[in-house]
């Protein structure tokens, strides 16, 4: 929780004068993906406002900016062209409620499944995202808008490396704007998104009947929502955990975005997520702490409530400006020069999440490469050994090493016994191998009845408890030792 006693003053007017560039900054992408979604801009600008707040204040990593994103509006789309605004409200409230119990039961610790190829392409997928989002801007534009895009890439490039007094971002928004301002210059601004003044968000439970018929129109929608948000929200999360070097709270963060969400829904907004590029934004400009992140949300409501005639005169180009910017520092081109050293399985990841996530869905992008890299996992590990030996009475001892589950349960029934030619006496010693499935529980049972209807005297060694009273066909086979080991064996469900 932000709170002045841990509040660390030194960086108090970085975090001011960031959040002041991330709440001007947030202004067209809120107003943008409301009008995709087909509603007044100012549901996209609640939405910053709300979710922004609540993260800033309890969610698991300092300076992170939430809001309206594209792949949440992607998903309820649908929704709000076949059942209305009304309905997306709902259907935001439930995914909120989604969030919270999933941070509740702690599984946001999940994130740390997704692998860091994975994590590269989510990245470097975004980015392009982002730079292909501003080309919507460039439609009917004239050369003005062109330098205007140029100089302030040139400004947020070269500032920088003389002084980092002022973020370069609110000099190139204030010095530019002031120039097409009173220079005349014809170019779009803000106010050709559409109208951003209004009051301040009031309660409203949507209007919705409810029933059980409209629980399940908007319970796909919400489930999908709630982890396209979490799995956006966490991986910005590690992504500027490994820029900041501190480590964020998973958890924390999947509550304060359930908590804004249901928010969001109960006020007039959308569902919304962590938003990489405006995080990337505070975070470059200097706002490192919450209070960063706060200011961007009060700044915000404050723009829309008193202030929208100033911000209607900010030259779209120089917001366009910014946002390239952030694309090229947000795409991890550390990762091309990896690419030779990385393993070809790795690097099939990286590349497949990166076109997923520009082409399709984030969150089809990112399961698709856990899928991968738990699939490559098991091939590399499908892989089980043997040593045999013959003892002086003639029983041969099989020696196993690797671990028995479902990738490997067809090599070991199949593969690694000799039935036909191996002496009346056997002996297999699992003390190098773990059972891991039910699938290697199975394989042992074949096998045992394949022992023992070719009339052969079996007897399995070190398996633990939970392995062996899983058996049904092998258990009274098995030989208690005094060392056997104690893992549990996973069941099917």
């Amino acid at each position: 929780m932000f709170t002045l006693k841990n509040y660390d003053t030194s960086n108090t007017k970085n975090d001011i004068l960031s959040g002041t560039v991330v709440a001007v900054a947030l202004v067209p992408e809120a107003i943008a993906f409301a009008l995709v979604a087909g509603f007044s801009p100012l549901v996209g600008l609640y939405t910053a406002f709300i979710l922004g707040l609540i993260t800033a204040l309890i969610g698991g990593k300092a300076g992170m900016i939430s809001g309206a994103t594209g792949a949440m509006v992607v998903v309820m789309v649908s929704l709000a062209q076949s059942h209305g605004l009304e309905y997306v409200l709902l259907a935001t409230i439930l995914t909120g409620l989604i969030q919270v119990s999933i941070g509740l039961a702690k599984l946001g610790k999940f994130i740390r499944f997704v692998p860091q190829p994975a994590i590269f392409g989510f990245v470097n997928g975004l980015a392009v995202v982002i730079a292909m989002s501003q080309f919507q801007f460039f439609e009917g534009a004239n050369i003005i808008m062109y330098a205007l895009v140029i100089i302030t890439m040139l400004t947020m490039f070269f500032l920088p490396k003389y002084t980092k007094a002022v973020p370069a971002g609110l000099v190139a928004i204030v010095v530019l704007t002031l120039i097409a301002y009173f220079g005349g210059l014809e170019t779009k601004t803000v106010s050709d998104l559409g109208n951003i003044s209004g009051g301040l968000p009031t309660f409203s439970f949507p209007d919705v009947p409810l029933s059980f018929d409209a629980f399940m129109v908007i319970l796909p929608y919400s489930v999908i929502l709630a982890l396209v948000g979490l799995i956006e929200s966490l991986l910005t999360l590690s992504v500027l955990d490994e820029m900041g070097g501190k480590r964020g709270s998973a958890n924390k963060e999947c509550i304060a975005q359930g908590v804004g969400n249901t928010t969001c829904g109960l006020f007039g907004g959308m569902a919304g997520c962590a938003m990489i590029g405006q995080s990337i934004i505070n975070f470059t400009s200097g706002g490192l702490t919450r209070l960063s992140s706060t200011v961007a949300a009060i700044l915000l409501i404050i723009f829309v409530v008193s202030l929208s005639d100033i911000i209607n005169v900010i030259p779209i180009a120089v917001l366009v400006g910014i946002m390239f910017i952030v694309s090229l520092n947000t795409f991890e081109w550390a990762s091309i020069s990896r690419i030779k050293s990385m393993h070809k399985p790795d690097v099939f990841i990286l590349v497949a999440v990166t076109i997923i996530t520009i082409f399709a869905d984030l969150a089809i992008a990112v399961i698709s490469g856990v899928i991968i890299s738990a699939l490559v996992f098991a091939y590399q590990h499908a892989k089980i050994s043997k040593k045999t030996r013959l003892e002086q009475d003639g029983t041969k001892i099989y020696e196993l090493e690797g671990p028995l589950f479902f990738g490997s349960a067809i090599q070991f029934r199949n593969d690694i016994f000799d039935i036909e030619n191996d002496p009346r006496n056997v002996v297999i010693d699992f003390t190098n191998t773990r059972v891991m499935d039910s699938s290697g529980v199975e394989a042992i049972d074949k096998l045992t009845k394949k022992y023992v209807e070719a009339g052969k005297v079996l007897k399995l060694r070190h398996l633990s408890d939970d392995c062996i009273a899983a058996l049904e066909n092998a258990g009274k086979y098995c030989t208690h030792e005094i060392d056997n080991p104690t893992y549990k064996v996973v069941r099917d469900f």
